[in-house]
């Protein structure tokens, strides 16, 4: 395996780490519930599992 000869410097660490960024994540208005959530994602709103606007899952009550 090649190993490099010198050892790399602060600065040109720095250089090469300048692309990685924190980017927030976009948000969406769900058009049945009104509610904000990540895009492309199911969320949960009143004990049911919502993607796209439509129903994909009800919460069921456990008993005991």
């Amino acid at each position: 395996m090649p190993n490099p000869k010198r050892r790399h410097s602060q600065q040109r660490s720095a250089k090469r780490r300048t692309h990685y960024k924190a980017v927030a994540s976009t948000l969406s208005t769900d058009s049945t519930t009104g509610e904000k959530h990540v895009r492309h994602r199911a969320h949960v709103s009143e004990g049911k599992l919502y993607y796209k606007g439509k129903v994909v899952a009800e919460q069921t009550p456990i008993k005991k």
